[in-house]
């Protein structure tokens, strides 16, 4: 985020939504913890719970909304999982 900051100035909006409370090690639902809605150009997925992340694609998919989630194995043609 620092880096689209500094060299983006005002070209961008971010957004960040945080989940920093501990997690169950399977989620059934992750509805508590992800966005109803995506509106948005592009999502980067930080998250560290497989589930969340699984979900998040997903939403994003439905919405057609690209998604970059690093260092994850997750198929789905909306994402990319570039190695950390």
């Amino acid at each position: 985020m620092a880096g689209l900051e500094k060299y983006g100035e005002d070209q961008f909006e971010v957004e960040v939504f945080s989940i920093d409370e501990v997690l169950p090690p399977v989620l059934d639902d992750t509805s508590d913890y992800l966005p109803s809605e995506i509106s948005c150009d592009l999502v980067l997925d930080f998250l560290k719970h497989q589930d969340l992340s699984q979900d998040l694609v997903s939403l994003c998919a439905e919405k057609k909304v690209p998604i970059i989630s690093s260092g994850k194995k997750i198929i789905s043609k909306w994402v990319r999982t570039p190695p950390t």
